[in-house]
């Protein structure tokens, strides 16, 4: 569905990716993992055409998106963590706006406003910031495009907010979207994604399904330092550790986002070998 090859990308003097490849596949809610500066936004705003690569190629749905065509514009909506929304009406915002989304469906915006608790009589600028994220991604949904890219989604958001969220990325699931989150805050969102990519440094730490992962590994907490003996991984919890372990006897486990983050940046040949 997208494609990046042999991509170079740097700002000034800074080298963000060099023949980096990287294949998104469709019907699918993928995790973007990474540390502040690994290049995740980069990547978003390469993949949706905000950016421009120096060298390699983008395509989606096999357009090259440096061309900025409309038949690929609109089946893609970002997101970003940071954004305007300009001093109207919402209804005018949706008026001026969807035309450009063929797809667009009114029904949906008012389903998704109401996952939120949100008024439709509403007007931008009066909005707090995590209200305005609210409307935000629930335009972005209702555009209905097959591309949906979302940076840091959770941030500004409260308990109830994020709850709502995760309600309103599984109502908005087909087989023929591709939902692509960049996030930090791993625990609001760990129990959505499909596949989980881990960046690093103009590299691919981690292309994996999370069914995968949860089928050959376990995640557990410990105080038996036995089993912390035979983990693959440790980190010093309230009750003892919490353990990365080899999946040997088929035992489903809760997939722990930030234990296998924090573990595949320590060391992540040790845990790439028992994915193969």
């Amino acid at each position: 569905m997208a494609t990046l090859e042999k991509i170079s990308f740097k700002y000034k003097k800074k080298q963000v990716f060099e023949n980096f490849d990287l294949t998104i596949d469709k019907g699918k809610v993928y995790g973007l993992l990474g540390k502040n500066g690994a290049g995740k936004s980069t990547l978003l705003y390469l993949m949706t055409g905000l950016l421009t690569s120096k060298s390699g190629k983008i395509e989606y749905d096999k357009k090259n998106v440096k061309h900025r065509l409309p038949s690929s514009l609109n089946e893609m909506f970002i997101v970003p963590e940071e954004f305007i929304l300009p001093d109207i009406s919402l209804k005018k915002y949706v008026k001026i706006n969807s035309v450009f989304y063929p797809n667009f469906s009114n029904e949906q915006l008012k389903k998704n406003l109401e996952c939120f608790d949100m008024d439709p009589d509403v007007n931008l600028q009066a909005l707090s910031m995590g209200q305005k994220k609210k409307i935000f991604m629930s335009f972005a949904l209702a555009t209905n495009t097959s591309l949906l890219v979302m940076d840091e989604p959770t941030n500004g958001l409260d308990i109830p907010g994020k709850s709502q969220f995760r309600k309103f990325i599984a109502s908005g699931m087909t087989d023929d979207k591709t939902i692509l989150i960049s996030t930090h805050q791993v625990k609001d969102v760990d129990n959505l994604l499909e596949q989980i990519i881990i960046l690093d440094e103009n590299k691919i730490l981690m292309n994996t399904s999370a069914t995968s992962i949860c089928k050959k590994l376990r995640f557990v907490e410990s105080s038996n330092n036995i089993l912390k003996e035979d983990a693959l991984y440790a980190a010093p919890s309230i009750q003892g550790f919490n353990l990365i372990l080899p999946n040997n006897n088929d035992e489903e486990t809760p997939l722990n986002l930030e234990l296998l983050f924090n573990a595949m940046l320590e060391n992540p040949n040790k845990l790439t070998d028992y994915l193969k």
